[in-house]
């Protein structure tokens, strides 16, 4: 009798594992993709927002008073590959819009100003008001993670092409010290304010690290996340007039649908 009651409680484990299997193993199945070596297209819609900033914030800058997104969309499509159930390859072009508009409030921060006919360069102490818009494509080339029958997670290096970019601003209620911190001090009042403007100085290429969380909300649409920080400055290295790397920092959320 107790052999028996053992024996049937070992093909009942067995049952169970077996039925836990195949159920995962449809779960899979149903969310797809799963078949070694399937390939298709993913083509996204997102909402873009973040900035251009240096990583850690220095201390001339004392405080960030208003932000504002300015633009903020991508649209493009993923090639996929995958190689397993779980593990896969994905490589896409995507255009985007991206920018913001920041106030903040500096002290001893390096700038080069424009104020009526004159052209002066130092430090400056008071409030900074900068406009930033880019356009242009961005490639990413992610591996593919799935952990799960309804989750992806994506990470890779991304690489973008600028077609047009700006970044300028006005600064006022302060002054600046011509040269260096010890320089003639000029007044630059709420009246009449410096601009600047830095676009022709702005790097053409970059690259960065993408990442990216999908998931299926349907079988073929998803919603997802993610973040794309670049890993070089907006302004290359022989750029002397902001003494610290700008790096551009852009998340997005949005919709996707695959094929």
């Amino acid at each position: 009798m107790r052999t028996n009651i053992t024996i049937l409680l070992f093909v009942l484990i067995g049952y169970c594992t077996t039925s836990m299997a195949q159920t995962k193993e449809e779960k899979f199945q149903a969310w797809g993709p799963t078949a070694l070596n399937q390939a298709g297209w993913i083509v996204r819609a997102s909402y873009v927002i973040g900035g251009t900033s240096p990583i850690p914030l220095p201390n001339e800058i004392r405080s960030i008073d208003g932000f504002k997104p300015l633009g903020g969309f991508s649209l493009g499509a993923d090639y996929y590959q995958m190689f397993s159930r779980r593990w896969g390859l994905q490589a896409g072009v995507h255009f985007f819009l991206e920018g913001f508009h920041t106030k903040a409030t500096v002290k001893n921060y390096r700038m080069g100003i424009t104020q009526g006919e004159n052209y002066l360069e130092g430090n400056f102490t008071g409030v900074d008001e900068t406009d930033t818009q880019m356009t242009g494509v961005t490639i990413p080339l992610t591996a593919t993670f799935r952990a799960s029958p309804r989750w992806n997670i994506s990470v890779g290096p991304f690489f973008t092409f600028l077609s047009s970019g700006t970044f300028e601003g006005t600064v006022y209620d302060g002054y600046l010290r011509e040269g260096d911190p010890t320089g003639q001090k000029i007044h630059i009042t709420d009246e009449n304010p410096a601009t600047y403007d830095f676009a022709d100085d702005m790097r053409q290429f970059y690259w960065g690290l993408q990442f990216m969380f999908d998931y299926k909300v349907l079988a073929h649409m998803n919603v997802f996340g993610g973040l794309d920080w670049s890993m070089q400055s907006i302004f290359p290295s022989d750029f002397e007039t902001i003494e610290f790397n700008m790096y551009p920092i852009y998340a997005k959320i949005g919709v996707a649908y695959r094929y």
